[in-house]
């Protein structure tokens, strides 16, 4: 089976409003083997809501729609539906006089108002709300499923599991989703969706997205089967291939971020690692540091952001930054060398650049980075030169760093 949601209110079409309730929902549809194939947020508009109405219970077997069901004027959501299934509203005065003993309870005199709330739509289940004054409604038509939900998310996430999520569970025909996510560093997107597209465009099922970020892409496996087994099945009968092709430019299969994966080699290796940062200003120690336990192998850092504090801390000759500049292959091999001695890390990694938009020159033009990586045997510095803006380049070269490292883990050469 598959989904729609649609989420209701002018307000969420603001940019002061995020909708979380449809990652909710989206969550829990998954867990039945439902997919969600479209979502839409509609203002507080009667005929646009009615059309979007018509054309989710079109393409849909299930649609579940949230917040509209207020007591003001702008709550449409039971107009929309009534009409766009041709269907009358019903009064049940049994739903006002709850919510007019509910208002009683808080010593409030109800207004006249929220009686608006106590419509039904004809032949609909209603579905009681302990929470809040809007009752939810249930309705099947033609072997399709509406669903109407309260807006504030403490609400409908009750309505959801109490009263919602069991009827689903009784109607979906048994199906799971499984989910495969491989990871990749070093790889622009379009060489990579080149090299694999021929594997995945075979099949339906799974689903293959990829999804981009500045030096990560993400490929997303979707399978939707009877069973866990089979379902497992479909995605190793794509995955397989695909990770022959990308071979050892896959760091992740399981979704972890390169920091978690770097994180793990070093502390199986039982090795450690300090950074040394002009250009990204503290990021690289940033990610490294954000994974839980990262004390176990982080021993420290320099945020070297002039060439004084570049030969104060790190130990960087003068010389070295009068004849190379401080953005330079010699530079960055100084400054991990430098950061490794203080801090007798097992390994050091360093980052030297021109991040833009402004100060970059003939010989290091905006987007020049320099990454370097020290051990007990060797200093290496590799360069690259990004295209973007400074939040993109920073996010490009501290992402090259961390995969340097992991290769070098692994003994990856190249």
């Amino acid at each position: 089976m598959n989904a729609e949601i649609i989420a209701v209110g002018s307000e969420m079409l603001t940019p002061e409003r995020v909708d979380t309730n449809s990652l909710f929902l989206t969550g829990e549809l998954n867990t039945l083997g439902v997919e969600v194939v479209l979502k839409a947020v509609v203002g507080d508009h009667l005929e646009r809501l009615g059309d979007s109405i018509r054309g989710a219970v079109s393409r849909s077997e299930i649609l579940i729609l949230s917040g509209g069901l207020g007591p003001t004027e702008d709550d449409l959501t039971r107009e929309a539906v009534a009409q766009a299934l041709g269907r009358k509203l019903v009064f049940h005065p049994e739903i006002a006089e709850a919510i007019e003993a509910r208002f009683a309870r808080m010593k409030r005199k109800m207004a006249e108002v929220n009686k608006r709330q106590a419509y039904v739509v004809e032949g609909a289940e209603i579905l009681p709300n302990d929470r809040g004054t809007a009752p939810g409604q249930w309705i099947e038509e033609s072997g399709r499923f509406i669903v109407m939900l309260p807006g504030p998310p403490h609400e409908l996430k009750a309505m959801y599991e109490r009263q919602v999520g069991p009827r689903l569970a009784r109607v979906v025909p048994k199906q799971v989703i499984r989910t495969l996510e491989m990871r990749v560093a070093g790889m622009p997107e379009s060489d990579l969706d080149q090299l694999i597209s021929p594997v995945y465009k075979k099949y339906e099922n799974p689903a293959t997205t990829i999804l981009a970020a500045p030096g990560d892409i993400q490929v997303h496996l979707r399978a939707r089967a009877s069973t866990e087994a089979e379902g497992d099945a479909l995605l190793a009968e794509v995955a397989g291939p695909i990770g022959q092709l990308l071979g050892d430019r896959i760091y992740s299969r399981n979704g972890d971020p390169l920091e978690a994966v770097v994180g793990n080699l070093l502390r199986a290796a039982q090795a450690t690692v300090s950074v040394a940062e002009s250009a990204t200003g503290g990021m690289l120690g940033g990610r490294i540091t954000a994974v839980p336990g990262s004390s176990d192998y982080f021993a420290g850092g320099f945020i070297t952001y002039n060439n004084q504090m570049k030969t104060e801390l790190l130990g960087v000759d003068p010389e070295i930054l009068r004849l190379f500049g401080a953005v330079s292959e010699q530079a960055a091999e100084a400054m991990a060398a430098g950061a490794r001695r203080r801090t007798r890390s097992t390994f050091a990694l360093s980052v030297t650049g021109v991040a833009g938009p402004d100060a970059g020159g003939e010989s290091a033009p905006v987007g020049t980075m320099y990454v370097g990586l020290a051990d007990a045997s060797a200093i290496r510095v590799l360069h690259r030169q990004f295209l973007g803006d400074r939040a993109r380049v920073r996010s490009f070269v501290v992402q090259m760093a961390l995969d340097l490292l992991r290769r070098r883990l692994m003994r990856i050469d190249g």
